[in-house]
């Protein structure tokens, strides 16, 4: 039985969510799923790169909710082009990237065809929810629906649990991994740093969507304390976002810029070799309202390749390391405590180095990616293998 995956974030796109996807689905036998994929301008040329099999649709919404005649057109036409692909090839389960909206399409077609839905959660959902009544009752009612949920840490699974009452009969954790043969460490490179615009600097690096909860923000208003002790530290960013523009004109404003190197497009190459070329790696996480940081895939990236790591003491991010050994956790919702802890691991490379010999040895007993697609494999299987499938059942409930 062939399965098919919706996911609006999927490479090129850069996204933990997208590649945390990306390294399951790649992994697994390619002919048991279609994929349904968002757009990207990168798409075409990416899509040569891999044996998937894989459709590109407009999956990128700009209001998620389902109830005005907008909304009902925008999903109705994008869960119509799905069915047909459904029709044609697949019979399998429905998985979905996101809530939202992948799982809302997701759920009118396995509705319309008697599927099993199932739904990844990355611990965010809880923000968009909050703030709209449409969209909390549009997660009520799939992850109702949902035959089996995937969260990517345990920490999430107390969110299903606590704020959307899923049954744990119905959870699974599966965090996200690594490829420990790509990200490794190598040797510092002179011409790596130099094309990066680098130089011999002390490169402190985050990788990730610009959006405030990633606190790209908070580094960089910690940027001048840091520049008080270590007067050679450059930020590096690598992502995109809708914070771009606020992001820069707030290194411009402290008077930072200069310190500030914005890598807004890398190729996947580039981006491994930002990990193995920075000294510390940070995530300055926070909650912002109900917008947390689920995991953090990308510390399990940045550990991989030897380095020490920075995050914030918020959501997941403390599944992915050994505080005090592989990395540390600071509180990240002001500067101070944040420019503390940088400045003090760039001033001791001799406890950079262990924590990174300690950090590479953890991710790869741990967060290889062969072992958790395997995993991925069986709970698929078990979703198809329950004969029971409750969702049918519930089908001819309201919407």
């Amino acid at each position: 039985m062939k399965s098919l995956l919706v996911s609006g974030i999927f490479p090129p796109h850069i996204g933990g969510s997208g590649r945390w996807l990306w390294e399951l689905y790649s992994r697994l036998p390619l002919d048991l799923y279609t994929i349904v994929a968002g757009q990207h301008p990168s798409a075409a040329a990416f899509d040569q790169t891999h044996g998937l099999d894989i459709h590109r649709l407009p999956l990128a919404f700009a209001d998620l909710g389902y109830f005005d005649w907008a909304g009902y057109c925008r999903y109705r036409s994008i869960s119509g082009e799905v069915a047909k692909l459904v029709r044609t090839r697949s019979d399998g389960a429905i998985h979905c990237g996101a809530l939202l909206p992948d799982a809302w399409i997701g759920r009118l077609v396995a509705r319309k065809f008697g599927l099993p839905l199932l739904v990844y959660m990355h611990g965010e959902e809880t923000c968009y929810a909050n703030a709209s009544r449409q969209l909390d009752w549009m997660g009520r009612r799939i992850l109702r629906d949902a035959a089996a949920v995937i969260a990517n840490s345990e920490n999430t699974a107390s969110i299903l649990r606590n704020r959307w009452n899923v049954g744990d009969d119905r959870i699974h954790v599966l965090n996200p991994g690594v490829d420990c043969a790509k990200f490794a460490p190598v040797e510092r490179d002179s011409a790596v740093r130099h094309r990066l615009g680098w130089e011999d600097r002390k490169v402190v690096l985050t990788v990730g969507r610009l959006q405030e909860r990633k606190g790209q923000d908070m580094m960089i208003r910690a940027l001048p304390k840091i520049l008080q002790n270590v007067p050679d530290v450059l930020y590096a960013i690598v992502g995109d976002g809708d914070d771009f523009a606020r992001l820069d004109g707030l290194a411009r404003g402290l008077g930072v810029a200069d310190r500030v190197r914005f890598h807004r497009d890398l190729a996947d190459n580039d981006l491994v070799r930002c990990y193995q070329q920075c000294d510390l790696f940070a995530l300055p996480n926070r909650q912002v309202g109900d917008d947390i940081e689920g995991f953090g895939m990308v510390l399990l990236e940045a550990q991989a390749c030897g380095k020490p790591v920075l995050a914030g003491a918020s959501g997941g991010t403390a599944e992915t390391m050994r505080p005090g050994e592989t990395g540390a956790l600071v509180d990240c919702t002001t500067p101070h405590l944040l420019a503390a802890k940088i400045a003090e691991l760039l001033r001791d490379s001799l406890r950079r180095d262990q924590m990174g010999l300690a950090a590479r040895q953890w991710v790869t007993s741990r967060f290889d990616w062969p072992v958790l697609a395997a995993e991925a494999g069986e709970i698929h299987g078990g979703i198809l293998a329950d004969t029971r499938r409750p969702h049918t059942t519930r089908a001819k409930a309201s919407p």
